[in-house]
């Protein structure tokens, strides 16, 4: 089946590319990477027009922002998160509507689970908390969207803490973030090693959400590593590729201590398991963007 994916520009879109080059780009920007076709659509209100002109069957949506720094700030009539992560999806779903296909996977976040009340490993029936912040609340309505539009056969992906190369610079995520510290000052630092999160490599994950296309399954779903590892973890791994010490507070931790994700509904449908562990992850992370950037 022709698949197209919807928004290619950011973190994972281009990794999802790179390993499935049939996979046709669709949007504004041309992807960072070589020999994937890619048809310009100016913007998602122009989308009808020119998905109406191409062939496929399958839609992974990856409109959207997961820079939960920006969407979260406390400014006047702040209401970027919902413009960008649900009423793009609500326009895609309504054309979507009146188009069969196969299938269409859109994103959500792990961090909608409630850790008030939530046990390790967190599995998909878990009670939500989506009044946290704005970009969760935004994630939320995203599902809701998602719910509201059951005739079109789609898929919720509930992604946990993803990590690797990219040329998309300045993303408030732990492992790129010290990377790039290390790689461009010759420094990093944590604001603390304590938190414990399942963390999956870009590879591992693009595999798992190629997978789901070819299954019969619809609703929410966790892709992640279904394993957990600390902060800690991860800066003695990087300390030891880098050769370089990184600083560790003791300040306070945001969201979960501990999350873990059960990915045993992903594993039943797909066969998913990981190829990689955190450190092959984290290595082939840290080698890759150094020969990008050739620092």
């Amino acid at each position: 089946m022709k698949t197209i994916l919807l928004g290619s520009s950011g973190f994972l879109g281009p990794q999802i590319l790179s390993r499935y080059p049939e996979i046709v780009s669709v949007g504004r920007t041309i992807p960072p990477i070589k020999n994937v076709q890619h048809v310009y659509c100016p913007s998602v209100d122009a989308m009808p027009s020119v998905l109406d002109k191409l062939d496929f069957d399958n839609v992974i949506m990856m409109i959207g922002s997961s820079n939960h720094v920006t969407l979260n700030q406390e400014i006047p009539l702040n209401i970027e998160a919902i413009e960008k992560n649900a009423i793009p999806l609500y326009k895609i779903f309504t054309y979507f509507r009146e188009r069969r296909i196969n299938k269409l996977i859109s994103f959500s976040s792990i961090l909608l689970y409630d850790r008030n009340v939530m046990t390790l490993p967190v599995a998909e029936d878990t009670k939500l908390n989506p009044y946290q912040n704005q970009y969760i609340f935004s994630k939320h309505m995203g599902e809701e969207v998602a719910r509201f539009f059951s005739d079109v056969p789609n898929i919720i992906v509930r992604l946990t803490n993803i990590y690797g190369p990219t040329t998309a610079l300045g993303r408030p995520d732990l492992v790129n973030e010290l990377i790039e510290g290390l790689l461009f000052k010759g420094k990093a630092k944590v604001k603390t090693g304590k938190p414990q999160r399942d963390f999956i490599f870009t590879e591992d994950a693009s595999d798992a959400i190629v997978s789901l296309l070819d299954t019969n399954y619809t609703g929410p779903i966790n892709v992640a590593s279904g394993t957990m590892s600390s902060v800690l973890d991860i800066v003695k791994i990087l300390e030891d590729v880098s050769k370089t010490k990184i600083e560790v507070g003791d300040g306070e931790h945001t969201g979960h201590l501990q999350f873990q994700a059960d990915i045993s509904l992903l594993n039943k449908l797909t066969g998913f398991q990981p190829k990689y562990d955190l450190r092959s992850g984290l290595e082939k992370t840290y080698y890759k963007m150094k020969e990008m950037y050739n620092v």
